[in-house]
């Protein structure tokens, strides 16, 4: 690496690969540059004190200086309950910032400068790639394959995370079809059935006869590892996702194993949330309001919906109509999601509420990019956002590499080498979200080469318990100590006043 910066530059971060977080010194120049990969998988943060610049890779290892303090950021805060994680730079804490994704810092005598070399653009809506679904289809699996294959060299043993999806099952056929030796494949089910999906993991284990790791984890456990997590995430968490993946982390380790290929980033490249299908729904609605197919296209998306009560088409008009006819906002696709953390900003104490003086993050969002998504079509929009905001700082870190180098294990990400990144960005919309059906490119590249009942399996969602983990008869006490009227008002973030007993 020394060599390509001497022979190139700054240049030289172009001709690299993978997942990284670096620091160069330039004893010529007398500069430090800090890069970080395309898509934030490795993380680097910053912050600067008296003229001097102070990195890390995690935020505790700065805040052990004495001069520097971790204090919350109000911003931030009223960030994370709307988007689930901070926008780039900005973290949770007040004056340390996070390098993002595709760019490098360089720090001198005289400057510190942070910018771009990578950035994923989409082709303006309609200027796609002129390559036929069958094309596609090839290019598609040569990058992918290839992609896994240099995410297999290693030193040491290299397994597989199964999840009984299509993504990881994909990823775990093409290993095999480098590594004939026997692969050994880890997963986590839960013992909540509405959530397990350990009967997938086994079959996909079974078809490619690897040497199965499996284990399910209880709402009580979530709920036990739950600080653990947050501690390792440096940041509030929403969700009780990632505590899963942490004790899936361990459980490799406890194996021997540093390094996992894992099936991340499909979803967002091939748009498969239902994110994405949402935002098509509502905007057939906004252009056919009379349509009798609305309330049933949403039925065909979730089909547990006829099961919310009376209130059902109060429930519908309500949320799925909230600036319905915003089509043309660069955010459309995700105000309902956004949408959703308000109700706990209005919790907050009225120190944080005058200290955010009516700052508005959506607001905000939309101001900082300036009309650079107007070209693209739908599609793109959503999965901008996507890629650019919830991946990576919050699948890619708290969900991710987080959790895994928790426990020293080395997460990799075959779906998100850039080169397959950029041919999914240039493909027609309909490659990749055909009707209704997500991922159409994938499910046809993998037909023949994973099992039919994960083929055409319906799409569940990574999920796990949450009430059940901390409101319950056998919570943990830490839940009673933190809504405690006294360690709310000592914290100062909500107002102890306007607590909800549930």
């Amino acid at each position: 690496m020394v060599l390509l910066y001497e022979e190139y530059g700054i240049d030289f971060i172009n001709k690299l690969n993978g997942q990284f977080a670096i620091s160069l010194w330039d004893k010529r120049s007398k500069e430090l540059i800090l890069i970080r990969d395309r898509v934030g998988i490795r993380p680097i943060f910053y912050t600067k004190k008296n003229e001097e610049l102070y990195f890390a890779s995690e935020i505790k290892s700065l805040v052990e200086h004495p001069d520097i303090e971790a204090n919350i950021s109000p911003e931030a805060l009223s960030q994370i309950y709307t988007f689930w994680t901070t926008l780039t730079p900005k973290t949770v804490f007040e004056g340390i910032y996070e390098l993002p994704p595709g760019h490098y810092l360089i720090f001198g005598r005289d400057k510190m400068v942070v910018k771009p070399y990578w950035e994923l653009k989409f082709p303006a809506e309609g200027d796609y790639s002129t390559l036929n679904f069958e094309q596609a289809i090839e290019q598609f699996n040569e990058i992918l394959a290839d992609a896994v294959k240099i995410r297999l060299r290693a030193d040491v043993p290299v397994a597989a995370y199964l999840s009984g999806g299509i993504d990881s099952t994909v990823t775990t056929s093409l290993i095999r079809d480098i590594v004939p030796d026997m692969l050994q494949t880890f997963s986590v089910g839960f013992t909540d059935r509405d959530f397990d999906e350990s009967n997938y993991q086994n079959l996909a284990s079974e078809f490619y006869k690897t040497r199965h790791n499996g284990f399910k984890i209880n709402s009580s456990e979530i709920a036990e590892i739950f600080p653990d997590v947050v501690w390792h995430s440096e940041t509030p968490i929403l969700r009780t996702s990632p505590a899963p993946m942490y004790s899936l982390s361990k459980k490799v380790r406890e194996n021997n194993i540093k390094v996992v290929i894992t099936g991340e980033g499909a979803d967002e490249m091939l748009a498969g949330y239902n994110i994405f299908k949402e935002s098509k729904i509502r905007r057939f609605w906004a252009k056919q309001p009379a349509s009798k197919l609305r309330p049933l296209l949403l039925k065909k998306l979730y089909p547990y919906i006829p099961q919310i009560s009376n209130a059902n088409a109060q429930f519908l008009k309500f949320f799925f109509g909230y600036k319905l006819e915003d089509t043309n906002s660069p955010v459309y696709s995700h105000l309902l999601r956004w949408n959703n953390g308000n109700h706990v900003k209005k919790y907050f104490s009225e120190d944080i509420v005058n200290q955010l003086n009516g700052y508005n993050p959506i607001e905000a969002l939309v101001k900082e990019l300036n009309g650079k998504y107007d070209k693209y079509d739908f599609l793109a929009k959503a999965q901008s956002l996507e890629i650019n905001i919830f991946m990576s700082g919050y699948l890619l870190s708290s969900q991710g590499d987080r959790m895994a180098m928790a426990n020293s294990v080395e997460g990799r990400y075959p779906f998100l080498d850039y080169r397959l990144i950029e041919f999914c960005a240039s493909l027609n919309p309909d490659y990749k979200l055909k009707g209704l059906d997500e991922k159409h490119l994938l499910k046809k590249m993998a037909e023949g080469r994973i099992p039919e009942q994960i083929l055409k399996r319906p799409k569940q969602a990574y999920r796990a318990p949450i009430q059940s983990s901390f409101i319950a008869e056998n919570a943990p006490s830490y839940i009673e100590e933190l809504f405690s009227t006294e360690k709310i008002t000592s914290q100062n973030i909500f107002d102890s006043k306007k607590q909800t007993i549930y």
